[in-house]
């Protein structure tokens, strides 16, 4: 990565970091009377406002000339062409070509892949019908009133996430459930209550050999069995499954035709898009659905074809690298002032570290700069009691994005009245600060923040506004060097997992002393139940071929 920090862009930015570490954003709206005009940006019911950070105009002419200089325009092409940019493992990323509701020809390898993305999706059309309109029917012919969705990382987050957002769009007669945690607790609190009779499960893991994802299945299939005393035939009518590996799931035992299929060229953390949206297709409805899938297609031709100057993703991007490379930033805070939206930290905090959380290169060089920050963040007005205190007065310097949606509900007005105004306030006071006579009750100021307003928390808003962040987190990584679509990082603990179940045991030098003695402690704690559970919990430590969930 040395020759990006040795390129002319860089040296500018760099420069212009010492030049302008004085100045105040307030006084460049001073400067110029029409800042928030110039620096802001509608696409279709999205706004993006960044005036309030701290970038000249000069600033921003340097970052728009380090994107002309990186690989991030080939890159971008490349994506979409459908070459294999994730060259760690040689595979295309297309998560774009699974909301391409144009239906462009996208080539993988001499063969368009967008039949298969359109007979997936009326595969996935055809069994969302049939649940929601009570046409599936359980064992003993009752309709589905509960979905359980099983799975990890990207085969839950993103689903969960847009789910939850868009609960105002759910069928008033099924209910969406999500079991992620290996911890038994969290299977248990979701089962209790449920009607066997009347809930399905959907088993969410590429290749079916998630461990997690695993072990909760099987404790669902046993719950099921044990409450129903149904024979494995009874269960194809409350299991199916999502994933490439068929023979793994109808071992399990899943009916071949209940098994929804999506490809190596999909990563789990940008799969919602795929038959991994199954949950979100059965709760919201199938048509909504594609309406999430357009609003990310919009803002996938936006990115595309706009401007650098005028593209959303790019901007947003390009504002991250200035915080993060040039002024300091470690961390990136999601607040969003809308309840709907609470999950949406979690799923941007893997999107964004699990792809840019990288120390080397596409090349395999160390890099010589920081990469991806840690994204963290809590719904306001909440976050305000809790650490807002911190950004205003504290030591650390923490770039925002406040995310509203604009329209509210008829019978709560004023309270989003005062969650809007609120935000507004909250974003003015970062900005300007306060100074006091008594230094202990001054705030400084002076620190950034974009605001993201969605006219409507729509599924279509809402897809675009996913997309628009996924795109900034591929053009921080192009313009870094980095490979933001692979995770070798998360192999390591699954395969500690499985090596500390074979010999947890028994005595081994493989293991440094605090880990072998924490080892013996948890043996012996485990000793009482282990002829009960032992072996099964070894039986569901496999490891995953991929990162993706």
């Amino acid at each position: 990565m040395n020759s990006l920090r040795k390129s002319n862009s860089w040296t500018k930015l760099e420069q212009l970091a010492d030049e302008t570490g004085s100045d105040r954003i307030a006084d460049y709206f001073k400067a110029d009377p029409d800042r928030f005009e110039k620096m802001s940006l509608r696409l279709g019911e999205l706004f993006l406002d960044y005036s309030k950070n701290k970038i000249s105009p000069q600033v921003m002419d340097a970052l728009l000339e380090l994107a002309k200089q990186s690989p991030l325009q080939r890159r971008r092409e490349q994506m979409f062409a459908g070459d294999a940019i994730n060259v760690t493992e040689e595979r295309p990323v297309l998560h774009i070509a699974l909301r391409n509701l144009g239906n462009q020809p996208i080539v993988v390898n001499g063969r368009d892949v967008m039949p298969d993305v359109q007979a997936s999706l009326e595969k996935l059309r055809a069994f969302t019908e049939q649940v929601r309109s009570g046409q599936w029917l359980g064992y003993t012919g009752k309709r589905i009133r509960n979905v359980v969705n099983i799975g990890i990382g990207g085969s839950d987050l993103g689903p969960s996430m847009v789910c939850r957002a868009l609960l105002d769009y759910q069928h008033p007669d099924l209910s969406v459930h999500f079991i992620s945690n290996v911890d038994g607790r969290h299977l248990k609190k979701v089962l209790k209550g449920l009607d066997p009779e009347t809930t399905l499960f959907i088993v969410s893991t590429k290749t079916f050999s998630t461990q997690e994802t695993l072990l909760n299945a099987n404790s669902a299939k046993r719950w099921f069995q044990e409450q129903t005393q149904s024979t494995t035939a009874d269960m194809g009518q409350h299991f199916v499954a999502v994933s490439t590996n068929i023979e793994a799931a109808t071992e399990f035992g899943i009916r071949e035709d209940s098994i929804f299929q999506f490809w190596d060229w999909v990563g789990g953390r940008y799969s919602l898009w795929s038959s991994i949206g199954l949950p979100i297709a059965l709760s919201i409805g199938f048509d909504a659905f594609i309406e999430l899938l357009d609003g990310a297609h919009t803002m996938d031709q936006h990115f595309l074809n706009a401007p650098l100057e005028a593209n959303m993703p790019v901007l947003l991007a390009l504002i991250g690298i200035w915080n993060i490379n040039f002024l300091g930033a470690e961390t990136q805070a999601i607040i969003p002032y809308d309840q709907a939206l609470h999950q949406l930290p979690a799923f941007l905090q893997q999107l964004d570290m699990e792809s840019n959380g990288k120390s080397v290169d596409i090349d395999g060089n160390p890099v010589s700069h920081a990469t991806g920050p840690i994204v963290w963040g809590q719904t306001g007005s909440n976050g305000q009691h809790a650490f807002f205190q911190l950004l205003h007065q504290g030591t650390r310097f923490v770039p925002i994005d406040f995310i509203a949606s604009l329209k509210a509900d008829e019978d709560t007005k004023e309270h989003h009245f005062a969650l809007l105004t609120n935000m507004l306030a909250q974003a003015n006071a970062f900005m300007n600060g306060d100074t006091q006579d008594k230094q202990y009750a001054s705030c400084t100021g002076n620190r950034p923040s974009n605001v993201l307003l969605l006219d409507e928390l729509s599924p279509r808003n809402l897809g675009a506004l996913i997309a628009l962040y996924e795109h900034k987190v591929f053009v921080q990584g192009a313009i870094w060097n980095i490979n933001s679509f692979d995770q070798w990082g998360v192999q390591l603990g699954k395969r500690l997992a499985n090596d500390i179940s074979r010999d947890i045991d028994g005595k081994s030098n493989e293991y440094d002393p605090s880990t072998q003695g924490l080892m013996d402690i948890v043996n012996r704690h485990l000793a009482g139940d282990k002829a009960d559970s032992g072996a099964t919990a070894k039986a569901g430590l496999v490891a995953e071929e991929s990162g993706d969930q």
